[in-house]
């Protein structure tokens, strides 16, 4: 079942919806892995970049974001989260096939590191990302842009 998502840019009054969403959806992996919850306080406030930041939205409704940024011939996921009441829905899924698609459109692959022990790491996988290589608790995962003939 697909979600018909809106894209809108962030602006700096999203910074303390996108912080509790992130601890909400990601605390459990910072307990899990024994990670410093300060340490990972400071590590959101310095990569959060308003910038690089899409809110996601359903019927007028904030229901998640997305953090990407272009580098040398790639597009870099740095984050996507969707708020609890949105999950279930193909939020998550609508919105990647999105950035595949953009990326696809610039012949650029999209890249993101995701923590081994998390669920979406299936999702990755079912969308055409591969493992390029590995940190201790993260797979770095790689989706080359499609060429013209497996497009459509």
């Amino acid at each position: 079942m697909s979600t018909q998502i809106q894209f809108r840019p962030a602006c700096a009054q999203d910074f303390e919806y996108c912080k509790r969403l992130y601890f909400a959806e990601r605390g459990w992996i910072i307990d899990e892995l024994k990670l410093d919850r300060d340490a990972q306080t400071a590590s959101f406030e310095r990569q959060w970049d308003q910038t690089q930041i899409r809110i996601l939205m359903v019927d007028g409704c904030d229901a998640g974001w997305m953090q990407s940024v272009s580098r040398e011939g790639e597009i870099f996921l740095a984050q996507i989260l969707v708020d609890a009441p949105f999950q279930g829905r193909g939020i998550g899924t609508e919105a990647m096939n999105r950035l595949i698609a953009e990326a696809a459109s610039a012949g650029r692959a999209v890249c993101l590191d995701v923590v081994k022990i998390n669920p979406a790491l299936r999702l990755y996988e079912r969308l055409g990302f591969r493992i390029v290589g590995e940190e201790q608790h993260k797979f770095n995962m790689k989706r080359d842009p499609e060429t013209p003939e497996h497009l459509g």
